[in-house]
């Protein structure tokens, strides 16, 4: 007797991925085409879903993240029906999706937004833990709570977080550059925002009033479909609030930054031992930083390319992501970027037929503006996913569409060691060589703010602090509108330099 074939189901529109950019996708798509089923198919229980929405400039967007039961977003369009199943197979030919649940999904137009996931320092480590998802971050605040030391390795948003958010805890952190935050910042804004960790922190602000859903009581169910370290989607700007990152010690803060160097050798505790090399204690504070052995035992020893050895509990690994294509590559004949993710074109479109993809799963290989690069953050995973539906649903009517003016400049708003940080344009002179000049204002505790000057026009800027230069800023960036003639007196704070230019 023949087995029966996999339920299948058709919708002329699929979306993978229920991060930011898959339900924006969906949902733009649910908008345009009321009357059609869009079908979400997503590894996790809980999608994102951005809220409190606000256009701060031109280009700049302020929202937060937000995790729902994706029921809620069935409710919100009733034309969107979500599968909850991580993808087996794409077969890219027959127009058709697997699914791990062993349905099959017919397309007529398929938006791939998988996200990415961590670069682990050493896979299967029971010591090493990537944060990725709401998953692991409540996996690491558990082992926080036991931790006496722990050992933070990478530069970029996550690390910068996990450093300024965590007490009672001794964090050392390694970091491959001269200066922290190096994805985001030159060592001059490093140099400001460092004397935040070392000071006092400062009390909580109130606790973000957001209903929050977790995947606890489900987590068995969804083991089953895929594994775990792959199935969440990307953190939100405020993944950390509301959690409670407090080691087992009863003090603020100790931290210890290590530069430039990259970790050598994980040693188990036993290995550690035989090999009868010596680990290091932390400086006890930052003007006396002797090196004195440690005569702690601890479970996990690290190895640094400068011979520094460290002992921790754990060791977070914070490196940076790889686009999740995996699922999506077998029998498919995908251009690749470099970095590894699908290559899209300016209409987010692959390199196969009726195949989009959007977010961090993607590299956009466009000729850019100028001064818009592409960073996997949230803020340009929301783009994203909204510019590709506008894209899906001017293709199936036959119609163009221009390039989403979001795209013209790089614009992203944060928050790091408690201070309003905005970069725009090319803030840290990416791609811009030698022929390029800063300007710089700062006051200690307040403000920095930088502007990277190319012929006397403006291509970049930081702003951290209070500072409400980023409109006046953006259009300068914008309207290529030369400068020279200002020279200094652009960043003298007894000039209102929004009067300049209204």
């Amino acid at each position: 007797m023949e087995a029966a074939p996999p339920p299948s189901t058709a919708g002329k529109f699929v979306v993978v991925g229920g991060g930011i950019a898959g339900v924006t996708c969906a949902e733009q798509l649910a908008i345009h085409f009321p009357s059609e089923d869009i079908l979400l198919i997503t590894a996790s229980p809980v999608i994102k879903a951005v809220t409190n929405f606000k256009q701060v400039s031109k280009v700049l967007e302020e929202f937060d993240v937000e995790e729902q039961p994706s029921t809620m977003l069935e409710k919100r369009f009733p034309n969107i029906l979500v599968i909850e199943s991580a993808v087996k197979q794409l077969k890219s030919e027959e127009h058709c999706i697997l699914t791990e649940d062993g349905s099959q999904h017919v397309y007529k137009q398929l938006c791939l937004c998988a996200g990415a996931k961590p670069r682990l320092i050493c896979e299967g480590n029971p010591y090493v833990l990537g944060i990725r998802d709401t998953d692991s971050a409540q996996a690491f605040q558990k082992q926080l709570t036991q931790a006496k030391r722990i050992m933070i390795i990478g530069n970029g948003g996550i690390a910068l977080e996990l450093v300024y958010e965590i007490e009672g805890c001794e964090v050392i952190w390694a970091i491959k550059d001269k200066a922290i935050g190096n994805t985001f910042f030159d060592a001059g804004a490093a140099e400001f925002l460092t004397s935040e960790l070392i000071a006092e922190k400062p009390e909580a602000k109130i606790a973000h009033k957001r209903t929050r859903y977790t995947t606890e009581g489900r987590k068995k169910e969804a083991g089953t479909k895929a594994n775990a370290s792959n199935i969440g989607s990307a953190l939100g700007p405020d993944w950390h609030e509301g959690l409670n990152l407090k080691g087992n010690k009863e003090f603020s803060r100790k931290i210890h930054i290590e530069t430039m160097c990259e970790v050598k050798r994980i040693y188990l505790q036993k290995e550690f031992k035989f090999s009868k090399k010596k680990s290091l204690a932390l400086p006890r504070d930052h003007q006396n930083q002797t090196l004195t052995t440690d005569k702690e035992i601890w479970p996990v020893y690290v190895e640094l390319t400068n011979e520094k050895i460290y002992g921790c509990d754990f060791i977070v690994s914070a490196t940076g992501v790889i686009p999740n294509t995996e699922p999506f590559l077998c029998g498919n004949n995908f251009d690749l970027g470099e970095d590894g993710g699908l290559k899209v074109d300016d209409h987010m479109h692959t390199s196969l037929p009726d195949i989009y993809a959007a977010g961090d799963i993607c590299t956009a290989s466009w000729q850019p503006s100028p001064v818009w690069q592409q960073m996997r953050l949230w803020t340009q995973a929301r783009q994203m996913g909204w510019y590709a539906a506008k894209c899906m649903a001017a293709a199936s009517v036959g119609d163009s569409i221009d390039m989403d003016f979001s795209f013209e400049l790089f614009a992203h708003v944060t928050k790091f060691f408690n201070y309003k940080v905005v970069l725009l344009g090319k803030y840290n002179a990416q791609s811009l060589g030698s022929d390029h000049e800063l300007m710089l204002r700062c006051t200690k505790g307040q403000e920095y703010v930088k502007v990277v000057m190319q012929n006397g026009r403006m291509m970049g800027a930081v702003l951290i602090g209070e500072t409400d230069l980023e409109e006046t800023f953006e259009n300068l960036i914008l309207n290529q509108m030369n400068l020279s003639s200002y020279g200094e007196d652009l960043l003298n704070p007894n000039i209102d330099i929004e009067d300049y230019f209204d």
